[in-house]
This record gives structure tokens, C-alpha cells and sequence, in this order.
């Protein structure tokens, strides 16, 4: 499971985070993007001795800083299901799609191990080229 999806599901729901620093925030959850920068909403922030307490409207915390992410339980029980309806997804396309791509076509041999030359059987197969693209290999 990816921490951003988790993340993503707990949008507009409070959650606690310690820097490296030893500093926390504690407040809801309002934006992240990919690198897990966030941004927080009527946050509580505590100093590292946990002394000194202040009340701030909004926080941007980059996501290299933090050491620690505390979401409420529900956000993972919901992650979790969403987790298993994703991979029953996956698992019915790739019996739509005929099954295995690892099957060999009957003659024992993978049809990837072919090396270069020789016999190959590459009908219809994609190979990524120097350019970075997909194409058709053609009969050989």
C-alpha cells in the first residue's frame, strides 16, 4: 500500500505529524502532492520540549522534514478495503486478458529466451526501443 494513497484518503481529516526536528502538527489535512509536501488547516504546534504551544490557520510542511505521520484508524481500515477492491479489479482484467503472459506457447521453450538470431517467435510482441517507445516487432 503507498503512503500517498493513504494520504490521499485522509484529505480534510486531522492528522499529527513529527518533524526530524522533534516538532509536531496537529491539525486537517488540506493538500499533498507526490513528494508528500502537505499543507495543514487550523493546526497545533508544539516545539521540540513540548513547552511552548501555538495555534496557527495554516501550515506547509515539505515532506523531506517529516519523521512522522499519525492518520485516524477509519482512513486505514477504508485504505485497506479500497486495497482489495483495486487488486479483485486487477485480478478480473488479467482473466479477461487470457491469463498468464508468462505461459509458453507449447514447445516448452519461453519464447523471451531466444536470445538473439536464430528462432525466434516475437509475433506481436512489444519491445521497448533506444527512443523510449513501444512498437510492433515485426516476423522475422
Amino acid at each position: 500500500m503507498l503512503p500517498l494513497y493513504l494520504l490521499t484518503a485522509a484529505k480534510n481529516k486531522p492528522v499529527l505529524i513529527e518533524l526530524k526536528t522533534g516538532e509536531t502538527y496537529q491539525g486537517d489535512l488540506v493538500n499533498l502532492d507526490p513528494w508528500m509536501n502537505l499543507t495543514l488547516s487550523n493546526v497545533i504546534h508544539t516545539n521540540t520540549g513540548a513547552d511552548e504551544f501555538s495555534k496557527e490557520t495554516e501550515v506547509y510542511i515539505r515532506g523531506m522534514h517529516i519523521k512522522y505521520l499519525r492518520i485516524p484508524d477509519e482512513i486505514m481500515d477504508y485504505a485497506k478495503e479500497q486495497n482489495l477492491l483495486n487488486m479483485e479489479q486487477r485480478n478480473k482484467n488479467v482473466k479477461r486478458r487470457g491469463g498468464d503472459r508468462n505461459q509458453s506457447g507449447g514447445g516448452g521453450r519461453d519464447h523471451r529466451r531466444g536470445g538473439r538470431g536464430g528462432n525466434r517467435r516475437f509475433q506481436g510482441d512489444r519491445h521497448y526501443n533506444n527512443n523510449h517507445h513501444y512498437q510492433q516487432r515485426d516476423n522475422e
